[in-house]
């Protein structure tokens, strides 16, 4: 269990279009200070949150209404000895049917129990993906302040 990456998914009664569509949209979900195309194989961009976080991203997969893989090029993190963690690491998006509902299964390998953030990490994926993406996709409005209710 020491190496399992770090996973997390989410159901909902929207389309794989709609959640593809949402998935490719980090900005009403995750955080606005994000700079570049984040919806077009190939494009790079990049994500800051104040000084304590910022990482370039590249899309390296993109099948419409299925699957997004975020490739993490670089990484800071500003409370981990190690800055670059997640340097490496491909972020996840997988989207199926079950039933008459849509799976978002999101997925960051490399981000495993082991490393320094991962609490930090997991913590803070979940509540994007279950509170932050699952409002955009199912109200067209994302929660980028959830942890501020905590």
């Amino acid at each position: 269990m020491k190496n399992k990456n770090f996973t997390t998914s989410i159901l909902v009664d929207q389309s794989p279009a709609e959640v593809f569509k949402a998935v490719n949209n980090p900005r009403a979900w995750w955080n606005e200070d994000i700079d570049g195309r984040t919806d077009q194989l190939n494009e790079q961009w990049s994500y800051r949150f104040e000084d304590t976080h910022r990482c370039k991203v590249k899309i390296t997969d993109m099948v419409p209404n299925e699957r997004v893989v975020w490739h993490v090029e670089d990484n800071y993190f500003k409370f981990t000895k190690d800055p670059s963690e997640w340097t490496g690491n491909d972020i996840t998006f997988e989207i199926s049917k079950k039933g008459t509902q849509t799976q978002l299964l999101f997925t960051q390998v490399g981000l495993v129990p082991a490393n320094e953030c991962y609490e930090v990490c997991r913590d803070a994926w979940t509540g994007f993906i279950d509170k932050s993406l699952r409002s955009l996709i199912v109200t067209g409005k994302g929660e980028l302040d959830w942890y501020l209710e905590s």
